[in-house]
């Protein structure tokens, strides 16, 4: 039987739209013997954490740590806690990931205002203002990396719209965090969700969040429970916050461990630097594809510098180049999802996986394959 043999997986090359590549310190950090979630030690890794979950969300909020959970706990943990029955949201979707805020908003009970522009295209600010002449939503919520398209998302603009509405400003940045500028206060952002997973590297499973102060008091002013215990701020917040630390959980401990270090490689790199590194491979992928006849979607204004969207060359199959890639190369890029579902890859540069290497490796096995 397969368990009874020792776990050795193959050596993958991660150019998908997550996991990216992990460095090995963190992975040396992920085997640190086990303590308690409540040791003392651990609460002391958890306000490491918690600091540098700010600096690189580039935010002075309190309320800013890691949930438990990946990035779709992240959205979850932003909605539940910030809309109750009745309560109105206005949802900008332009790929899956708007079409789950959305799915998740009426599940809280939310009245639904969607705002949605054609697959690999931003939206546009006068669409929501246009909107917003319709409705008054509690919260806005947009993707600002869309992992689906491969759009970049400016966000300036809608939040400003957002706040002259009155309402909370919610951005999902699983795809672009520790990749390009996510500037929490300057943009005005309430409220945050990523992952662990892409352009900070560390193993799935960590979803970092912040709460501006108004969205705090907003949760304050419920008038029913979180529809989630688990992702209840009022319960949750009391673990990561505060002098004395009240149980709420049993945190993931190893992860955290990793998930620590792998910030100390960002801030160690120096989040500029970061995203010019991003940018210039991005770049090179794009010298490299174009002269192989391969073609963008996004247009370049709106391209994300981490998950590049491509057009599948015409006559070529889909499945046969990516398995081929796998088994031959052992590199991983992502096929399409929804309306791109097999005219479309995902080739992911996050993090560690964001080298020329890397561009070099999967642009020579392409040129064999294809």
């Amino acid at each position: 039987m397969a368990y009874q043999s020792e776990l050795n997986t193959s050596r993958r090359y991660l150019m998908g739209p997550g996991p990216s590549d992990v460095h090995p310190r963190v992975l040396k950090a992920m085997a640190t013997p086990l303590i308690g979630h409540l040791d003392p030690q651990f609460v002391d890794i958890m306000d490491d954490i918690k600091q540098m979950v700010q600096l690189t969300f580039q935010t002075n909020n309190h309320l800013a740590f890691v949930v438990s959970a990946p990035g779709s706990a992240g959205m979850e943990t932003c909605l539940v806690n910030l809309l109750e029955p009745g309560d109105e949201a206005l949802i900008c979707i332009h790929g899956v990931f708007g079409g789950r805020m959305a799915d998740i908003a009426e599940r809280c009970g939310a009245r639904v205002t969607r705002v949605e522009a054609p697959w690999g295209e931003p939206i546009d600010a006068q669409q929501v203002k246009a909107a917003l002449e319709h409705c008054r939503p509690k919260v806005l919520a947009i993707v600002h990396a869309e992992t689906s398209t491969g759009v970049l998302q400016p966000l300036e603009e809608i939040g400003r719209l957002a706040h002259e509405a009155g309402a909370l400003f919610l951005v999902d940045a699983v795809t672009s965090y520790c990749g390009t500028a996510v500037k929490v206060d300057e943009w005005g952002i309430d409220a945050i969700y990523s992952g662990a997973q892409k352009c900070l590297s560390a193993p799935p499973g960590l979803s970092p969040v912040s709460f501006s102060d108004k969205a705090v008091e907003a949760l304050e002013r419920r008038n029913t429970k979180v529809q989630s215990w688990f992702l209840d701020l009022s319960l949750v917040r009391s673990y990561w916050a505060g002098a004395k630390r009240t149980y709420h959980h049993t945190a993931p401990v190893s992860a955290m461990f990793a998930l620590r270090e792998a910030y100390r490689l960002v801030l160690e790199e120096g989040l500029e630097n970061r995203f010019a590194r991003h940018r210039r491979n991005h770049e090179l992928l794009k010298r490299e594809l174009e002269a192989l006849g391969v073609e963008f979607i996004v247009h370049p204004d709106y391209r994300l510098p981490m998950l590049n969207a491509v057009r599948i060359p015409d006559g070529v199959d889909d499945a046969v180049v990516r398995r081929r890639l796998l088994d031959e190369y052992n590199i991983e890029i992502g096929g399409g999802l929804g309306q791109f579902a097999g005219k479309a890859w995902r080739i992911g540069l996050m993090g560690e996986s964001s080298t020329p290497n890397h561009v070099n490796m999967l642009v020579s096995a392409l040129k064999a394959i294809l």
